[in-house]
């Protein structure tokens, strides 16, 4: 019996990525839209960081934050979308195990540094807002250096404990992953050995990674949001309001979705559930330039700068 465990354990060395749709005249639309939707996230999101690089003006704090989450932008997407696309047009749309756990360890890493740049960034506005005339001494270069350096460092401890957890789990019989990437909770659910660890690691540890950052940015905005209503006037509340639009849009469609895919229980991933993660991995990635650069006057200007250079 034993044997017969170990040979169906090992037999295991693909699995199978269903994809969005498992109908074949889905997938050649399906491939246009992401592959669409791959190069206006590379090119809206490398020009954001030339335009930071070359302009003078947007050398400050707030923009070096900012090309930094565009960096990490086009690597989570590349991470997930050419995967996508490959199968799209693969009658066998499979990936080694070793591909599978690779692939998940930077969607983690990747994401989580994310958030963690989106709370950075709120941290960002706070000082700017709340106090002002700390502001050059408190965002100093090099402790911005510090806060980008734990922020794509920090999450790769948290990414590297949850693969290494799943590395011990035992997958029998089923190979198919419903979801159009190696993530966490279809993964467990075709584990033949108990995934209790693993889901109590995620509610907690998991948690709590995700909500720190969620929470440090709630309390910069409380913050916030408490010196702007002390302005007298209008146009200085809207000055000072304009200046978050941008980032509080990417936390909500960021957080939003994030928190719907993670924090419920693992029997009832859905469909919807694959719907939603798109949001998170793609969705996001691809409008950060747009958000970033249609409300800003300064991003409109570099971007301009960037384009007539180019041209000339």
């Amino acid at each position: 019996m034993t044997t017969e465990r170990v040979n169906q354990t090992s037999s295991v060395s693909e699995f199978i990525l269903l994809g969005l749709s498992s109908q074949p005249e889905d997938q050649k639309p399906l491939f246009v839209l992401f592959l669409t939707t791959y190069l206006v996230t590379i090119t809206g999101n490398l020009l954001i960081i030339l335009a930071i690089r070359s302009d003078p003006q947007l050398q400050t704090p707030m923009y070096f934050f900012l090309s930094f989450l565009s960096f990490i932008d086009i690597c989570f997407t590349t991470t997930i979308v050419p995967k996508m696309l490959v199968n799209f047009l693969s009658e066998k749309k499979t990936i080694s195990y070793a591909g599978c756990l690779t692939q998940m360890y930077f969607v983690y890493a990747l994401g989580n540094s994310d958030s963690c740049l989106l709370a950075v960034m709120a941290f960002d506005r706070y000082v700017a807002i709340c106090d002002p005339f700390h502001y050059i001494t408190t965002m100093s270069h090099h402790r911005c250096v510090l806060l980008v350096a734990f922020s794509c460092s920090f999450p790769h401890f948290h990414s590297l404990l949850h693969i290494l957890l799943l590395n011990l789990l035992t997958f029998c019989d089923s190979n198919v992953i419903h979801h159009f990437f190696c993530d966490i909770n279809p993964l467990m659910k075709l584990s033949c050995s108990s995934t209790f660890v693993n889901e109590i690691v995620i509610m907690t540890e998991g948690s709590v990674v995700l909500v720190t950052p969620f929470l440090c940015i709630t309390f910069s905005y409380i913050r916030i949001l408490i010196t702007v209503l002390k302005i007298p006037s209008a146009a200085g509340k809207r000055k000072a309001f304009s200046t978050c639009t941008s980032h509080l849009t990417m936390v909500t469609l960021f957080y939003g979705s994030l928190y719907y895919e993670y924090l419920h229980p693992l029997l009832s991933y859905t469909v919807r559930d694959r719907v939603v993660t798109i949001v998170y991995t793609v969705l996001t990635s691809m409008l950060n330039p747009f958000i970033y650069s249609l409300r800003n006057k300064d991003m409109k200007r570099g971007l301009g700068k960037l384009v007539g250079r180019r041209k000339s």
